[in-house]
């Protein structure tokens, strides 16, 4: 409480709940969006009657003069003038994870990744829960971990996703349990370089110690890499190979093995969840379970019950013999390469949206025999268009918006056919997030 002064910039999902409870903490507080106040969201009304100040339109960069230290949102990059001035005057630029983790005794499992993190979390938040802990999911998924800080207790646990933007601002964070899911190529747009990227991510582990776990992906070369660079104890989770310890696959078994102890848990045709991609995400939540000393018939009760999470391969509806499925939490081309697997019937692809500096020559190499027709809108159309006709795909439509793109597909698609939205993309070209995406994409589709 000695540093009373305290700038939160970013007025979005983070940002507003932080300065809330700074505010009932005893700071001082200032709120700073570049937004006019106009187009910030109607949460921005929960700071009525609270003496927090909120200065809007730019970032002025006296700011950076008067507070003591600065809670920055993930969406704000760390490289403007406000955030480079406070970092020259020695202040302390801080996520909110990290603010969180000083403020709770609370054990906290964090997750991060390229793509499976919210599957991940998700999932193993309904495991921690069914062992009778009290559990709160929190991160990129659910709330905010700092409106949370003042329910828990130390019997409890965070359950944690965790993104680049918001580990690359950490300084002590330290979760008793670190998972890094995979690494491909996204955000560069933010990072500059992939370098960077796995350096942000590797923050997750970077202050843990030999008591505590680190869970890496065997199966993917980037996170195999990292394990030298722990100083806790590192276990793998493998869907190709079996292992001395950790999580795999054995005569089609998941199978668990650690501290000399090997339990088989469950028939991987017994998993809910469809997919290659969904087996790496219940071994990785599996075995970070049994590390916190979860019993195996409570794991394996989760993953023959647990039914996916919105916006990710999640079935809408069928019309006229053809599926809808909203995959728009597919962000990024890997991502959405793991959706396009998942499929079983010829499919009409919805792609497109903000363009992060990625490349697309892998996602439409995945299009063969899989991919009827491709429906693009948003700032990559062209650019996805061009690649797909590199690879030899013709068969694309360019629309303006997303309500004209479900339309193109339905007079595309035949009974038997599948229709996914699975853009490949960032939302934030034309909408606030992949979630209000992907409602409306729902919406529409219910609406035909």
């Amino acid at each position: 409480m000695e540093n009373k002064n305290v700038l939160v910039l970013g007025a979005a999902i983070t940002g507003i709940p932080t300065a809330i409870e700074l505010h009932n903490m005893g700071y001082d507080v200032i709120i700073n969006d570049y937004k006019p106040l106009s187009e910030l969201d109607e949460s921005i009304r929960e700071l009525e009657g609270l003496s927090i100040e909120i200065i809007t339109g730019n970032h002025p960069l006296d700011l950076a003069y008067t507070c003591d230290f600065i809670v920055i949102s993930p969406g704000v990059p760390t490289d403007i003038p406000l955030v480079e001035e406070a970092r020259k005057l020695g202040k302390e630029v801080i996520s909110e994870i990290e603010l969180g983790y000083r403020m709770t005794k609370t054990p906290i499992i964090a997750i991060t990744g390229t793509n499976g993190k919210t599957t991940t979390t998700a999932l193993l938040g309904e495991i921690m829960e069914a062992s009778g802990r009290k559990t709160f999911v929190t991160g990129n998924i659910g709330s905010p971990m700092i409106a949370e800080v003042k329910n828990a207790s130390p019997e409890d646990v965070f359950v944690l996703e965790a993104s680049s933007f918001q580990l690359e601002t950490t300084i002590d964070f330290k979760p008793a349990v670190s998972a890094i899911l995979n690494i491909t190529p996204d955000h560069l747009n933010r990072h500059k370089t992939l370098e960077n990227y796995i350096s942000a991510k590797s923050k997750i582990f970077s202050n843990q110690s030999k008591e505590d776990y680190t869970i890496l992906n065997w199966d993917n070369p980037e996170t195999r890499k990292l394990s030298g660079l722990a100083k806790s104890k590192v276990l793998f989770f493998s869907r190709k190979e079996i292992l001395p310890e950790g999580a795999y696959v054995e005569d089609e078994y998941l199978t668990l093995s650690l501290n000399g102890k090997k339990v088989r848990v469950i028939d991987i045709k017994d998993i809910f969840i469809p997919g290659k991609h969904n087996l790496e995400n219940a071994l990785a939540a599996a075995l970070i379970a049994y590390c916190m000393d979860v019993d195996e018939n409570i794991i394996k009760k989760i993953l023959q019950d647990f039914r996916g999470v919105e916006h990710r391969i999640e079935y809408v509806c069928e019309i006229d013999g053809v599926i809808y499925y909203n995959d728009s939490k597919g962000t990024n081309p890997d991502s959405s390469i793991q959706a396009l697997i998942t499929m079983t019937r010829p499919t009409v692809l919805i792609a497109g949206g903000m363009d992060k500096g990625t490349d697309f020559d892998e996602f439409v190499s995945y299009f063969d025999g899989k991919v009827k027709a491709l429906v693009l809108f948003g700032e990559t159309a062209a650019k996805i268009d061009a690649a797909a006709r590199q690879a030899g795909f013709y068969n694309i439509y360019q629309v303006s918006d997303l309500e004209e793109a479900v339309i193109k597909s339905k007079e595309l698609a035949s009974s038997g056919d599948c229709v996914l939205l699975s853009p490949a993309c960032a939302s934030w070209d034309m909408f606030k997030s992949y979630e209000q995406r992907g409602r409306l994409f729902k919406s529409i589709v219910r609406g035909l």
